[in-house]
């Protein structure tokens, strides 16, 4: 039997386990990113592992969701994670160079590679066919310092794409399709495999579209084979030595498939506020249209600017429509300007925003009140641009600039007819490779001691696990709880990632605004959750905070992959509860785990019995590897890998199990 692709990556990077689904495999790591709302915790945590010098291939630290410096506390940030990339080892990618996905695309991404990111996007690089998966901080801190990266082996499925894309129709709605027909659930447990002939006809940066938005599937990760497309693409880039012919056996075998007929897709459009509520941009023509944003790390490369700046040419926006190009990379915005597109865009009334992540986290162009917003963004999660009641909606850049020229929502195949503008089509750019000023490469670092300003405190450690627990249920929740709801990403709020006691007290607000303040009056409590809990960004801070805040351990009908690991790497126990019991249970109500729970959770137990109330029981389940049990014995990750350490001859370098 032949293999795919996704197990050639793995079993050339194995250090445990077996390519079997659902089985815990140990992977080596060959590149890590991070950016700047995790990166501190990251380099923190490297600090108190007491780890020397990054031991990965490539180290990058990326500033791009702060860029605009509010506060001292967010300067401060980036002075501190200069300081770490210089003394440990890294590149620095300077505050307004661009959004890390973009960044590290056009200057380390490479096929055959394995890469660790402590943000859910990091699966960008799949359309050059390299394996990147989103993790929490502190998995990639372990990674930097030479530890396997331990996850469950994915099923693999493969999505066969045939045919061309025709007139007005992009990557985005290809996988804006895919969320259609899958929802974001669709790919939890999942890699998305790409093959046929239709990956022929998609260049790199719509590939790398494709991937961005798999990680709102739910996927592990998404990759496509490489080519002579992906050739091309790295000798622009001046990378052509790092090409490597990677692609699935003629007989490999997939878990499923999934056929998308490229010649069908249509102009589409995710409506408030999940990305899988998707339909045909026709359905709702005729919403008016108050802002309109293009770019992010999802289409925010020079390929996706130049056709709504083509759109534009000679024309204004509509008097009642903002618009505003936020960019991947200062790179994308270079070439723009150099072609001259940059003043066309501004004559016909655009903003120019810094090529930062800020908009789509709520930092900056912030939409107006009972307002419609297009962005051709890869998350609409409802209160994320910044207000709460949002109606944000996602699009490719031709649908958002032909809303920008006619103010309400315009399927762009109408646009020929009314206003005389054809599709643009697609064109790719010629690249400025000699472009460096801002990446501090680790050779040029100008730091070599750490630099923590006033805001920057310790990394806080769980004690080990407690034989008893039991505690009150602060809080109920529904399906899809994002990590947005459980800490916010606004300006206001992320300027103290750095400081967890201070961030802690916005934990869950979104669901309930004296949740933190409850939480602090009590010692030990839990939290239940419907289904797919946790879904969205990777960040730590979901786990770090409630555990801060004294919460034990969550019963819910589903966790998110990334949230589910931060979980055990935060000692939070993770029980899976059915839909019967999830409905019985109340806020409110005090549970007790019956069983002595350290004893349990090491010696492998998988059923708990939880009594509530002292009235009635059920029965919860921990789905958890060896290892994972160790971590929630040991109090989390921290704890587990420094003891790792020590009882390997504290030689400063994470144990590989």
């Amino acid at each position: 039997m032949g293999r795919t692709l996704t197990e050639k990556v793995l079993d050339d990077h194995l250090v445990e386990g077996e390519l079997t689904p659902g089985e815990e495999i140990g992977i080596e790591i060959d590149q890590v990113l991070t950016q700047d709302t995790t990166g501190t915790m990251v380099w923190l945590q490297f600090e108190a592992l007491d780890l020397d010098e990054v031991q990965t291939e490539v180290a990058a630290q990326y500033c791009d969701h702060q860029t605009y410096q509010f506060d001292f506390k967010n300067t401060d940030d980036h002075r501190f994670l200069r300081s770490a990339a210089g003394t440990f080892g890294a590149h620095f990618s300077r505050p307004g160079n661009g959004i890390c996905h973009q960044v590290h695309k056009e200057n380390f991404a490479a096929p055959g590679k394995t890469m660790l990111g402590s943000d859910s996007h990091t699966p960008t690089p799949g359309g050059l066919g390299e394996f990147a998966v989103g993790s929490g901080g502190i998995d990639v801190a372990v990674a930097m310092g030479g530890g396997p990266y331990y996850f469950e082996m994915p099923e693999i499925v493969e999505v066969r794409l045939e045919g061309d894309l025709p007139e007005w129709a992009t990557a985005k709605d290809v996988v804006l399709e895919l969320l259609r027909r899958l929802s974001v659930k669709g790919g939890v447990g999942k890699v998305f495999e790409f093959t046929g002939p239709g990956v022929d006809t998609l260049s790199v940066p719509e590939r790398t579209t494709i991937t961005n938005m798999g990680t709102e599937l739910g996927a592990t990760t998404s990759i496509f084979p490489t080519d002579e497309r992906t050739r091309d693409f790295l000798a622009e880039l001046g990378r052509e030595e790092e090409y490597v012919e990677l692609r699935p056996d003629d007989d490999a075998d997939y878990a499923d498939s999934v056929t998308v007929d490229l010649s069908a897709v249509e102009p589409l459009i995710a409506q408030p506020s999940m990305p899988d509520n998707v339909v045909p941009v026709s359905a709702v023509a005729g919403v008016e249209v108050d802002q309109v944003i293009v770019g992010s790390c999802t289409n925010g490369a020079y390929e996706d600017v130049l056709p709504a700046a083509k759109m534009l040419e000679g024309r204004a926006t509509n008097k009642t429509t903002d618009m505003i190009v936020a960019p991947g990379s200062k790179q994308a915005s270079e070439m723009l300007a150099r072609e001259g597109w940059v003043a066309e865009l501004m004559a016909a009334g655009v903003n120019f925003s810094e090529a930062t992540c800020g908009a789509c986290i709520g930092v900056g162009h912030v939409p107006a009140s009972d307002s419609v917003s297009l962005r051709t963004f890869n998350r609409n999660f409802e209160g994320r641009s910044g207000i709460e009641d949002d109606s944000v909606y996602l699009c490719s850049p031709e649908v958002a600039a032909a809303a920008a020229i006619t103010g309400e929502i315009t399927d762009p195949r109408d646009l020929e007819a009314e206003t005389g503008i054809r599709d643009p089509g697609f064109e790719m750019g010629t690249r400025y490779t000699e472009r460096d000023a801002d990446l501090i490469a680790p050779d040029e670092a100008v730091d070599d001691d750490l630099i923590k300003g006033p805001n920057i405190g310790d990394v806080p450690i769980k004690d080990p696990l407690d034989s008893h627990l039991e505690g009150e249920v602060l809080l109920k929740m529904g399906d899809n709880i994002t990590t947005d709801h459980i800490i916010p990403a606004t300006s206001d709020i992320l300027m103290y990632r750095s400081n967890v006691p201070k961030i802690s007290e916005f934990t869950l607000s979104r669901v309930d605004d004296s949740f933190a303040e409850r939480a602090m009056r009590t010692e030990a409590s839990f939290l239940v959750a419907g289904e797919n809990y946790g879904q969205g960004s990777s960040r730590e801070h979901a786990a770090m905070c409630p555990m801060y805040l004294g919460v034990e351990g969550v019963l819910a009908q589903s966790f998110a992959r990334i949230h589910r690991a931060n979980l055990f790497n935060f000692g939070i126990v993770p029980l899976l509860i059915d839909e019967e019991d999830y409905e019985r249970i109340d806020q409110g109500d005090t549970v007790e785990i019956v069983e002595d729970v350290q004893a349990a959770v090491a010696g492998g137990e998988e059923a708990f019995t939880v009594r509530v109330d002292d009235d009635w029981e059920l029965t919860a389940r921990l789905d958890a590897s060896e290892r994972e049990r160790d971590l929630l014995c040991a109090g989390g990750k921290l704890s587990w890998t420094r003891q790792q350490a020590q009882d390997k001859g504290g030689n400063g370098t994470p144990a590989d199990d």
